[in-house]
């Protein structure tokens, strides 16, 4: 063992010991040689380590999104050099070759086994350099749409507008659209309103502008506006594109719903009507009646009888 050949220190240890342990002496200095550079590691991790990558990730400006896995990255990086020093501290280098030996080969075939984590490892990596969206932003990708909760290094977590929870592989949201409708703070909706070929359209845009300035929730930069963009089979189309400042999907659903009521109402009063589609059937020839077929086959019964 490598505590036999030790300094001064540890041999006189050794030599106090020896009579208590016997044979097993040099065994168990090397394992407290072990322990002691391992605890020793996780003291200077928890003491100097940690509180300088926190003071790093604060002058960065970096979320808590990213700071997440890269602090436990940091931690294992750590604690594996710990334990490869304390290895090395108990004379356990024969070991390590072996060891690194089996890790070379095992990693060629995890490599192989874990494409899809890798793949999802390094989608993760993007997401946290391009910061396509942030924990609690509301995103909409491949037909599904939620609040983000979490971001790890491999998934994605996901909270839905009917509270489930979705995790998704960081490798879906990376190779497709993701739509963040409130990355830049405000969120601009449309909806159409129709009206019908006899309403007036001037008078119909002013109450949807007004509207619009009356609602708290919607803002005045940029203003409210109305085009004209649609002369359907039954309504004339008006289009509304207001903003709303720093949504989130409960604010987007709301505001929109109550600047709809609210414009409703005002046409109801102005007798603006909102109307309903309509059909018109008509025929190229005359149409007649049909020769009934009851009286021939009265009169062919009356035969037979």
């Amino acid at each position: 063992m490598g505590a036999a050949g030790g300094p001064d220190g540890v041999v006189a240890v050794a030599g106090a010991l020896e009579p208590y342990l016997g044979p097993l002496t040099a065994l168990a200095i090397d394992a407290a040689a072990f322990l002691a550079v391992v605890a020793a590691t996780y003291v200077i991790y928890k003491a100097a380590v940690k509180p300088l990558t926190e003071r790093l990730f604060d002058r960065q400006g970096l979320d808590e999104h990213a700071r997440r896995p890269l602090q436990k990255i940091i931690t294992f990086l750590v604690l594996f050099a710990g334990v490869t020093v304390a290895f090395g501290a108990a004379g356990y280098q024969g070991f390590l070759r072996s060891l690194a030996t089996i890790a070379a080969a095992a990693t060629l075939a995890v490599g192989f086994a874990l494409q899809d984590v890798i793949k999802n490892f390094v989608a993760g990596v993007f997401i946290y350099t391009d910061k396509p969206f942030r924990i609690g932003d509301w995103i909409e990708w491949q037909g599904n749409s939620g609040v983000v909760e979490d971001i790890s290094l491999r998934v994605t977590r996901v909270r839905t507008f009917d509270n489930e929870l979705l995790t998704v592989p960081n490798h879906a949201l990376t190779s497709d659209v993701v739509k963040n409708p409130v990355a830049k703070g405000t969120l601009r909706l449309k909806f159409v309103f129709g009206i019908d070929y006899e309403d007036d359209v001037e008078t119909a845009t002013d109450i949807i502008v007004e509207e619009a300035e009356r609602s708290d929730a919607i803002v005045d930069d940029p203003a409210p506006s109305v085009r004209l963009i649609e002369l359907a089979d039954s309504y004339v189309g008006l289009q509304s594109r207001i903003w709303i400042d720093d949504p989130s999907r409960a604010d987007f659903v709301k505001a929109r719903a109550d600047y709809v009521k609210a414009v409703k109402k005002r046409f109801d009063e102005e007798d603006i009507s909102i109307p309903f589609p309509q059909r018109t059937v008509s025929g190229r020839n005359e149409w007649s009646e049909p020769s009934s077929f009851g009286g021939t086959s009265r009169a062919g019964s009356g035969g037979e009888s």
